[in-house]
């Protein structure tokens, strides 16, 4: 799919490198430290477990906790209660399938340890390859294949990292979405809306993602606007808005009526097994079988905003309390990126943002020949994508969140770092005009000299200058803290 030179290699080894180490670390916090016992979601098992489950379970469960649960058990038992809704079926989908691809080994396994193992391999799958998806958009939009490289690496070393390994889906949506935007900038506009549609399925924030398909439609009108009959244009360009609303909220849609069926209509029941029953009892839970819930009296019957609302007090400023600083400290560091990048692009191009960077000039011609990387003008849509995920996250849902969910949805979190890097970091200018040439001491004598740039700054790290340190320190405090806390069941973003 893409030409594998020497930078897209590296990506694609460093990424498998980090795979395999959240694997095997995840393992052996999951075996060294006890579980925490949360008060989360836990369904009882409804098939005995053999000495090959028992190994796996203490291999991977780790993968399993909090939020992974209730995709664990949609994939093994469907949708069955009703804030299992709050979970979108791309990512149980993918699972199934795994697990119909591990069938021969199901002679030594249960269902669930087949889908364990399936969360283990899919999403290293779709980390890797979401890496190398992030770095051919970096190629394409930042015209600075260092950028693009450095970001990549970053990716790698994620925050979100444990979520992107973990039973969550914000691997495939990272992928999915990463991919959509690397086809469109491409020009190719119903493949980019096929894998945001796809993405839509798999996450809900995947709707924002119109945003760029309207985007580009509206700079084609604007470019043939000249050119061509302007009416018909405008017909074109209102037809292709539409489109793009349709394909992509389709499978939103889709959901939200799926779930009518089985909660508003009669005879959609199907029989529950009595140990998820008795839960249900135990816990409150609503089933199909149960009153017919407020929502599906709403004009517009949405299941997931209910569920958003009562389950989960999702809602404007409501997280907002003073028992909830702790989280606001963990989620500033990614909030903060994400504004400084949002400052600097804006006040280093305020024309060009205030014409949505759709003004036609000499200037504007100028600043494309002479800004590449962070600061060109292809990034503004993705900055201004970042921004309205930060404001909305900020305000309106559970404020420690934004690590994983600006994480897996943004590529700013990656390019501006990656920025900051090449433009203050001395050692990696060095680098400008021998790419693979080793840093200054970047080994110990008779080892091997790494040639993945971010690893060299790691063995330099004494010499690095505030800001990459900062950058370093918090791309693998997250990415260490999160395997360390939350595969134990312990509080984390």
């Amino acid at each position: 799919m893409w030409p594998m030179d020497p930078s897209r290699k590296e990506v694609l080894r460093f990424a498998v490198s980090c795979r395999v180490l959240t694997l095997v670390l995840q393992a052996l916090f999951n075996v060294v430290i006890p579980d925490h016992r949360a008060e989360a979601f836990s369904p009882p098992r409804l098939t005995p477990s053999g000495s090959v489950d028992q190994l796996v379970e203490g291999l991977l469960g780790g993968l399993s906790h909090w939020d992974a649960e209730h995709f664990l058990f949609i994939a093994e038992h469907g949708y069955l209660y009703e804030h299992n809704f709050a979970f979108f079926p791309g990512f149980p989908l993918a699972l199934l399938v795994g697990a119909e691809l591990l069938r021969p080994l199901r002679a030594l396994l249960n269902l669930r340890s087949c889908l364990l193992i399936s969360v283990a391999l899919l999403n290293s799958l779709f980390s890797v390859l979401a890496a190398v998806a992030l770095h051919d958009l970096g190629c394409l939009v930042l015209h600075c294949p260092r950028q693009a490289f450095y970001g990549a690496l970053l990716f790698c070393l994620s925050p979100a990292n444990v979520f992107l390994a973990a039973g969550y889906s914000e691997a495939l949506f990272a992928l999915l979405t990463f991919s959509a935007m690397g086809q469109l900038e491409r020009g190719r506009s119903w493949t980019s809306g096929l894998l945001f549609a796809l993405a839509t399925g798999v996450r809900s924030n995947g709707l924002v993602n119109i945003g760029f398909l309207v985007y580009s439609q509206c700079q084609s009108f604007l470019s043939s606007l000249m050119v061509l009959n302007p009416l018909r244009q405008l017909l074109k360009l209102m037809g292709s808005v539409f489109l793009s609303v349709l394909i992509l909220g389709l499978p939103f849609a889709l959901f939200q009526y799926y779930a009518y069926t089985q909660f508003c209509l009669s005879g959609s029941a199907h029989p529950i097994p009595k140990p998820l029953l008795q839960l249900a009892v135990d816990k409150g839970y609503r089933i199909v079988e149960g009153n017919e819930p407020p929502w599906c009296s709403w004009e517009l019957p949405l299941i997931y905003s209910y569920i958003q609302d009562i389950y989960w007090n999702v809602g404007f400023l409501r997280y907002y309390e003073l028992k909830q600083v702790p989280n606001f400290l963990l989620a500033a560091p990614v909030a903060l990126l994400v504004a400084w990048a949002t400052w600097t692009y804006v006040t280093t191009h305020p024309w060009f943002c205030l014409t949505l960077g759709m003004q036609r000039s000499k200037k504007s011609k100028t600043l494309e020949k002479s800004d590449s990387g962070f600061l060109g003008p292809r990034v503004f849509v993705y900055l201004v994508h970042a921004a309205a995920l930060l404001l909305f996250g900020s305000l309106c849902m559970h404020v420690q969140v934004l690590t994983r969910f600006l994480g897996s949805s943004t590529p700013i979190v990656y390019w501006f770092p990656a920025y900051l890097l090449q433009d203050q970091e001395p050692l990696l200018r060095s680098l400008e005009t021998a790419p693979w040439k080793p840093l200054a001491g970047a080994c110990p004598p008779g080892q091997k000299v790494p040639r993945n740039s971010i690893v060299g700054l790691l063995y330099n790290w004494k010499t690095c200058s505030l800001v990459t340190r900062c950058i370093l320190g918090y791309f693998l405090s997250y990415w260490l803290l999160g395997l360390l806390l939350h595969c134990n069941f312990l509080p984390w973003t």
